[in-house]
This record gives structure tokens, C-alpha cells and sequence, in this order.
């Protein structure tokens, strides 16, 4: 309870909030690399997932491969690359661990999501005369717009919680919080970068549910009651 409490005292504190070592500046460095990760990772698992769900070939090799990649530590990769020459290249090492990372989760719910839609839909679209890029735009993607959403989901927690290894190679984001109150033994501290880790982890998965009920095309394509 003493932790707690200590943990409170510190996040009312407002000069822990100010300067480069702040928690705000911690938040926008967290936020950066989480976002350019996910963002990086949607850039690479999608289209191949998405395109492989489509054809219907090929995706369950990929799907195999990258859950290879689930096996292999965060941290692992993080220090491997920390003995290349991308140990002088900021936040990259970090970033590209987290890519690697955010690919299985995205890459398995998109494609299973794809091979899952009703096949009798999809032969019934193209018998209405849809060419392949239609029935991929009106047919296939809303019906696995679902499982899509909850690899994103996934992917954007795990990154957004797994970023605090940055502070182990000494780079920025809401670890540092954490180690720095493990450098001085400051409990409280520690407890602290914790929980903002926690909850931002929360905040990213309740503004993505949100958006899931808001973009959902089945949602709009419902009729409306009354």
C-alpha cells in the first residue's frame, strides 16, 4: 500500500512532469515509437495477408513464418541489433524489434479473417458480374473487417506495453521512468512508470474499440431500428 500510495504522491507531482525527463516527454517518446512500429507493421503484414487471404494461396506459409518470429524475445532482438551498426541509428533498432513483434498478430486475424468469409458469398458476388477488386473491396474486407480489427487491437497493446524495453538500451519512451526508479531504488517511481505503461496500454485498446464500433461496415450496412 506504502508503493501505492508513493506512486500517487509522484504522479501528482507536477515537476515530475516537466523537462526532458518528464513524464510527458517519457509519454510523446513512448507514443513515437509505438506508433511508428504499429504503423510500420500494418504497412508490411497487411497487404500480404489481405492479398495471400484473396487468392487464397500461399497464406499459410506466411501465417507459419511470421509466428516464428513469437518465439524469439523482444529484448533478444533489441540487443542483437544493438551489436550492429543500427546501435547509432536512435530509436530504429527499437522500432524494427517491435515490427517484428506487431507482424504475427496482424498478419494470422487479417488472413484468417479473408479465408473465413463465406465462400458462397464471394461466388455469388462475382456471379452478379464483381470483378476480383470489387469483390475484395464490397465482399471480402468488411466480412473480415472483425478478425482484422482484433489483430490490430492485439498488435497496438502488445507494442504499446512491450516499448518499455527501450529504456534498456537507453533510449527514451515510459521505461524510462521505470529504470531510472530502479537507479535510485525509488519504489514509488517504479510503481509509477508502471502504471502509466498500464494505462496507456488501456487507453490505446478503448479508443480502438471505440473506432471498431464507429468505422465497422457491417455496423453501417445494418439497417437502423424503428
Amino acid at each position: 500500500m506504502d508503493a501505492v500510495t508513493g506512486a500517487w504522491t509522484w504522479l501528482t507531482t507536477g515537476a515530475n512532469w516537466s523537462g526532458e525527463s518528464g513524464a510527458w516527454h517519457r509519454l510523446v517518446e513512448h507514443l513515437y515509437v509505438s506508433g511508428a512500429a504499429l504503423v510500420l507493421a500494418c504497412a508490411i503484414a497487411l497487404p500480404v495477408a489481405l492479398w495471400l487471404g484473396h487468392i487464397g494461396k500461399g497464406g499459410a506459409l506466411a501465417v507459419n513464418i511470421s509466428n516464428a518470429g513469437r518465439a524469439v524475445p523482444v529484448f533478444a532482438v533489441l540487443a542483437l541489433f544493438m551489436l550492429t551498426p543500427l546501435r547509432s541509428a536512435g530509436y530504429a533498432p527499437t522500432i524494427i524489434a517491435l515490427v517484428l513483434f506487431a507482424v504475427p498478430p496482424l498478419l494470422t486475424n487479417a488472413y484468417v479473417g479473408m479465408r473465413e468469409v463465406d465462400r458462397a458469398v464471394v461466388e455469388a458476388a462475382r456471379g452478379m458480374g464483381m470483378s476480383g477488386a470489387q469483390v475484395f473491396l464490397r465482399v471480402e474486407l468488411p466480412l473480415a473487417y472483425p478478425l482484422l480489427m482484433t489483430g490490430l487491437r492485439s498488435a497496438a497493446v502488445q507494442v504499446v506495453a512491450t516499448a518499455t524495453i527501450a529504456s534498456m538500451v537507453g533510449q527514451g519512451g515510459l521505461g524510462r521512468i521505470i529504470t531510472a526508479g530502479f537507479n535510485t531504488y525509488n519504489t514509488s517511481q517504479v510503481v509509477a512508470g508502471a502504471l502509466l505503461a498500464a494505462l496507456l496500454a488501456l487507453l490505446v485498446e478503448g479508443v480502438l474499440v471505440a473506432a471498431d464500433r464507429l468505422l465497422s461496415p457491417l455496423r453501417k450496412a445494418a439497417p437502423s431500428s424503428g
